[in-house]
């Protein structure tokens, strides 16, 4: 007799592929925290020798912590929204919480 092969339901599914998908974006989101650090040390300087903050950094830095939100609520199974690189990269919180 055949053995039968059982099938995942889709919950254990999606929770067994959140492991490769948290260790990705977690890499991925590890590297880019890296850089953060630089461009805030990089936005302090700035702001002690111009003045004025830097718009660009902190728009660069606002969307990593953001991308940083989705992917704690993706591996702490508070949302289903996959978290970069496996969705879009989002630039701003979704109000629908």
């Amino acid at each position: 007799m055949a053995k039968k092969k059982k099938k995942l339901s889709p919950q254990k599914r999606e929770a067994w592929m959140r492991i490769p998908i948290a260790i990705v974006s977690g890499f991925i989101l590890d590297v880019w925290g890296f850089f953060i650090c630089i461009f805030a040390i990089a936005q302090l300087i700035i702001i002690l020798i111009e003045g004025k903050s830097n718009k660009e950094l902190l728009r660069m830095c606002n969307v990593y912590l953001i991308q940083l939100y989705t992917f704690v609520k993706y591996v702490t199974f508070l949302s289903d929204k996959r978290p970069f690189p496996f969705a879009d990269l989002e630039k701003e919180i979704e109000k629908d919480e």
